[in-house]
């Protein structure tokens, strides 16, 4: 995906274009867009020829799209916004029930910043957007981050985010078992790893040993890979390993915290109903 310069929004009252074919779906996430951001101005498109149109009218702080509208392919009325928006860059958000198979086919093109997985229910995306249009810190959150430069790490905790530094796999491993000793299931709220680290083991082995030998699920601990290789195949052997989202270096720091942020919400939301 994308890893654009944001503009900076104007966050009191953000102007966002709901593209989908369902009246019903356009309507259920005005409704929690609304509890969200009471102040937006809401566009809601049912075509894509519609969306063209209410784009010329109009500048618009984000755009959400279904991949299959009644007149168009979504990655269609992606690309042409991307060629004719009058905004220097704006979000183009895929809202789908398909997420996990098209990331990991990489069948999502750059045109799209990034994708939302419809099975989280429509209360995570009206989060998941309010963190692009309107971020805030969150409070409390732990980041296990796995990698040797400090860079991020001082951008995580200018954020309000707790940070524990791990420079290899050994160390992150080493951290997860302490908490597990002392009850802390799973211990952070959210890993953060590169790819090639310090020592013999890989971001990949990391996911491994979280997934499979720790047995933590997408939603129990979450994990977002930083990476720098733009290799379809090797980008989709780690979200088939169990990444829940990777981040393309060099790293983007507005969509790298909002990213991490929703992972971090998310993964709170399903352990309290998991009672953990």
């Amino acid at each position: 995906m994308n890893s654009p310069s944001f503009r900076s929004f104007d966050t009191t009252s953000p102007r966002i274009m709901v593209v989908d074919g369902s009246k019903v779906v356009r309507k259920m996430i005005e409704g929690v867009l609304r509890q969200q951001l009471p102040d937006m101005e809401f566009v809601g498109c049912e075509t894509g020829e519609e969306a063209k149109a209410a784009l010329q009218a109009g500048a618009v702080n984000l755009v959400t799209m279904a991949l299959r509208l009644p007149d168009m392919d979504g990655l269609d009325l992606a690309r042409y916004l991307r060629e004719h928006t009058p905004q220097a860059y704006i979000p183009i958000i895929v809202v789908s029930g398909d997420v996990q198979e098209r990331l990991e086919s990489r069948s999502i093109s750059d045109d799209v910043t990034d994708y939302f997985d419809k099975s989280l229910g429509f209360n995570a995306l009206a989060a998941f957007i309010k963190g692009y249009v309107a971020p805030e810190s969150e409070a409390g959150g732990e980041v296990l981050y796995v990698e040797v430069a400090m860079a991020t790490r001082r951008m995580l905790e200018k954020h309000g985010l707790t940070v524990t530094h791990a420079t290899g796999v050994e160390d992150a491993i080493a951290h997860l078992e302490t908490a597990r000793a002392q009850g802390k299931v799973p211990g952070p709220d959210v890993v953060l790893t590169d790819v090639y680290l310090k020592g013999e083991l890989t971001g990949n082995d990391l996911l491994k040993s979280i997934r499979n030998e720790f047995g933590y699920a997408k939603g129990l601990l979450p994990v977002l890979v930083m990476t720098g290789d733009a290799n379809p195949a090797n980008q989709s052997d780690l979200l088939r390993a169990g990444a829940n989202d990777l981040v393309q270096k060099p790293i983007e720091e507005r969509l790298l915290v909002t990213k991490l942020l929703f992972q971090l919400r998310v993964g709170r939301l399903l352990r309290a109903k998991l009672g953990k």
